[in-house]
């Protein structure tokens, strides 16, 4: 059905984290996009902005819902894509690749710890 990269970790809320050394480049799974419908609003911290796991960071609104972006690690936004923020409807095109949300220098790596495999966020969403 939908595609779940094998080097992401997966949040209950349906973040993705890929990370790469102690960054982590953060967004919004696939699932949860085509559960939204038509996007036409997101907001995005600027750089420079503590963001804590657990914690709202921003929102992204379609003609359905608006709703909460959480942050899964607990650091500071170190690139934020603004392009998403002009042009909200193209975080459809590509969720796990140019339409990541930020960029975080985390604080504390073992908060990836309750995340979940692809396989396990596969199971959580499809039902299985």
């Amino acid at each position: 059905m939908f595609d779940y990269p094998e080097d992401l970790k997966y949040t209950n809320s349906h973040e993705y984290i890929r990370l790469k050394d102690d960054i982590a480049t953060v967004g919004i799974t696939a699932f949860a996009i085509d559960q939204l419908g038509d996007i036409v609003f997101l907001d995005s911290p600027e750089v420079g902005t503590r963001v804590e796991k657990g914690q709202t960071f921003g929102t992204i609104e379609s003609v359905k819902a608006v709703e909460d972006i959480y942050s899964p690690v607990t650091g500071t936004v170190i690139e934020a894509n603004t392009a998403l923020v002009d042009e909200p409807e193209n975080i459809t095109q590509d969720p796990y690749g140019v339409s990541w949300l930020l960029k975080v220098s985390l604080e504390n790596i073992s908060e990836l710890s309750d995340t979940m495999s692809a396989s396990e966020y596969r199971d959580k969403v499809e039902g299985n």
